[in-house]
C-alpha cells in the first residue's frame, strides 16, 4: 500500500450555520497537503439546511 505523504483527510464546517441557531450542521470531508497549506482551509461550500453556499473552515 502507498503511503499518502503529506496529505490528510481535514473536516470543513459551515460558520454560519452556527450563528443561524437552526439544528443540524453541514459538513464537508476534504483532503490538503500540510507542508503546502500549514494554516487552516477554508472553502465555499453548498450548505443544503441553508440552500446557500457559505463559506466552510477547517475543524479540528
Amino acid at each position: 500500500m502507498a503511503k499518502k505523504g503529506n496529505r490528510v483527510q481535514v473536516i470543513l464546517e459551515c460558520t454560519e450555520h452556527k450563528t443561524s441557531g437552526l439544528p443540524g450542521t453541514s459538513r464537508y470531508i476534504s483532503e490538503k497537503n500540510k507542508k503546502n497549506t500549514p494554516e487552516r482551509l477554508e472553502l465555499k461550500k453548498y450548505n443544503p439546511i441553508l440552500k446557500k453556499v457559505t463559506v466552510h473552515k477547517e475543524i479540528k
